[in-house]
């Protein structure tokens, strides 16, 4: 495999930081897109990728000119949950969890596949979640979001399967990053259990017992953006323990 041109969104953090590690390791030439530029500088500092741009995806014509600078490998990975009872979460925080996770996924896409189309390559990576193949309580509006991300891979797949483009999702369960942490300390802040009584919260659906590590799901991203994986198009990769 060929070193190629990546740019992985969100790619200072947690799945974001792991895969853009994993294809410089793989010898690509990795840009990471994040909304902190200390973050980015500190991920670049380690070798995660060669540079880093301060964006935040919400800001779709900043993105889109980043994202059809000529990129053959693009990994949708910047997102965010929101958490509420359905009956609270109202049209904004629909409109959020949309806009942060869907549309921005379609307008670096809507960017970079014409260049891809036109050299006859290109790997297209959105990081979904295990929320976009099941339902989870409490977070309706995120849940909606990553089912949208997921069809839209399935959609844009079929469109692009004989122009050398493939467009695949990697779908985590609860992976071991600071989200995840941070949300064990809400939990332990809240209900005053302890810190591995509220972890085990996201550990229980997970037939393995733990959470995914970041570079479980960094090694199907590589996978996907591979020469041997030129059959892979419109799939969802659950990476999760066996909890789908």
């Amino acid at each position: 495999m060929v070193g190629r041109r990546a740019l992985v969104t969100g790619g200072s953090r947690g799945i974001g930081r792991a895969i853009a590690t994993a294809m410089t390791a793989a010898g690509h030439d990795v840009t990471i897109l994040g909304r902190n530029r200390a973050s980015l500088d500190e991920a670049l500092a380690q070798g995660v990728a060669a540079r880093g741009e301060v964006v935040d995806v919400t800001d779709v014509d900043r993105l889109a000119a980043i994202a059809g600078a000529g990129y053959d490998i693009l990994v949708n990975n910047a997102g965010g949950a929101g958490t509420a009872p359905f009956l609270k979460s109202d049209r904004a925080l629909f409109s959020r969890m949309m806009a942060l996770n869907v549309e921005s996924a379609a307008e670096a896409m809507r960017a970079a596949l014409p260049g891809m189309i036109e050299r006859g390559f290109g790997r297209v990576i959105n990081v979904a979640s295990t929320a976009g193949v099941k339902g989870y309580a409490y977070v309706s509006a995120y849940v909606a979001a990553k089912h949208a991300v997921v069809g839209l891979t399935r959609a844009v797949a079929l469109e692009m399967a004989k122009t050398g483009v493939t467009i695949n999702a990697v779908c985590p369960g609860y992976t071991d990053t600071d989200l995840v942490a941070d949300s064990v300390k809400s939990i332990v802040a809240k209900t005053q259990r302890s810190a591995e009584e509220a972890k085990a919260h996201f550990t229980a659906s997970n037939p393995l017992g733990r959470l995914i590590k970041p570079e479980e799901v960094a090694s199907a991203a590589v996978w996907l953006a591979s020469d041997g994986a030129a059959a892979m198009t419109g799939q969802c990769i659950v990476i999760a323990g066996g909890e789908v």
